[in-house]
């Protein structure tokens, strides 16, 4: 995939010096509460490897990007195509602003919309989705200004510190993103 290029961040292919960054947050509870539960248990350096390995081999049919300082290349974090439906068109991904001081300066959403011009431009897809756990709801007001509405919840999908929470399904069309962009452009 080619390198995709914000005004602060540049989405870049994986690299071999990503490893420390990445072991900095997959065991951090801060950060993973808000993920999927292949978090759940502490995460070794050989599955970090392992996951790091498969995404430089390209082996894994999970694609994606590092979030990266345009300037210096450093990682920020990630953002994946987790599942790529080409019959119907869709594409459901996965982000995570690794490290908790670079969470909330906008990182997450300028990643969102490069990945958005790269899915429905250069890919062709239909639609884009996510979920998010209900409580996140910092993640969940940058998805909306990015345009992703709520489709539905899944009632009590995941049991969280304690307590069921529902899952978030949101996504958004590419006819959707294309009239964001008209508006944006005021026309």
């Amino acid at each position: 995939m080619p390198r995709l290029f914000g005004d602060r961040i540049m989405l870049r292919e994986y690299q071999k010096d990503d490893l420390p960054y990445m072991r900095m947050w997959v065991n951090n509870p801060d950060v993973v509460v808000n993920l999927s539960d292949i978090f759940l248990y502490p995460h070794s350096v050989k599955e970090t490897e392992q996951f790091l390995q498969s995404m430089l081999e390209g082996s894994s049919e999970m694609k994606g990007f590092v979030i990266a300082d345009k300037a210096t290349e450093e990682y920020i974090g990630q953002i994946d195509l987790v599942k790529t439906d080409w019959k119907n068109r869709l594409v459901t991904m996965g982000i995570v602003i690794g490290n908790p001081g670079l969470q909330g300066k906008g990182y997450g959403a300028e990643a969102i919309m490069l990945l958005q011009d790269f899915v429905f431009n250069r890919m062709n897809m239909n639609k884009l989705e996510l979920n998010v756990h209900d409580f996140n709801q910092k993640a969940y007001r940058c998805y909306v200004k990015c345009g992703f509405v709520e489709e539905g919840r899944i009632r009590q999908r995941y049991f969280v510190n304690g307590r069921y929470t529902d899952t978030i399904v949101m996504g958004i069309l590419k006819a959707e993103y294309e009239k964001r962009q008209q508006q944006s452009l005021g026309r």
